[in-house]
């Protein structure tokens, strides 16, 4: 069975503890690092949850906040759903006819022409 994991994404926060309240402040600061992102690249990583992220732009982004990726990223295990825990006690896939509880029912051959 496979665990859902998910992170929590705190760039925006942790820019607000910091002073910055634009998408456009960190722009500069990135840069000053060495970190060339287009406008709408900031936006995005700012507003949005990125996917993938550089490590130089983890490290610019610590340097800039200072702060540890710890602090940007949280990691969390999903909840499962009543019925994923329900089926984690079944058996996922039952192997033969009889491991389903099925039972095969008598067929009944009838000739047409002779009715």
């Amino acid at each position: 069975m496979t665990r859902a994991v998910g992170y929590h994404w705190h760039l925006r926060e942790l820019m607000a503890k910091a002073g910055m309240f634009s998408t456009t402040a960190l722009q500069p600061h990135l840069a000053e690092r060495g970190i060339e992102l287009s406008v709408s690249q900031v936006h995005r990583l700012v507003t949005g949850t990125p996917e993938r992220l550089s490590l130089p732009v983890l490290a610019a982004l610590c340097d800039i906040l200072d702060c540890q990726p710890g602090d940007l990223i949280e990691p969390y295990v999903a909840a499962r759903s009543a019925t994923a825990r329900k089926a984690a006690g079944q058996r996922a896939n039952p192997s033969s006819p009889r491991d389903r509880n099925l039972r095969p029912t008598r067929a009944r051959i009838v000739d047409w022409d002779q009715k």
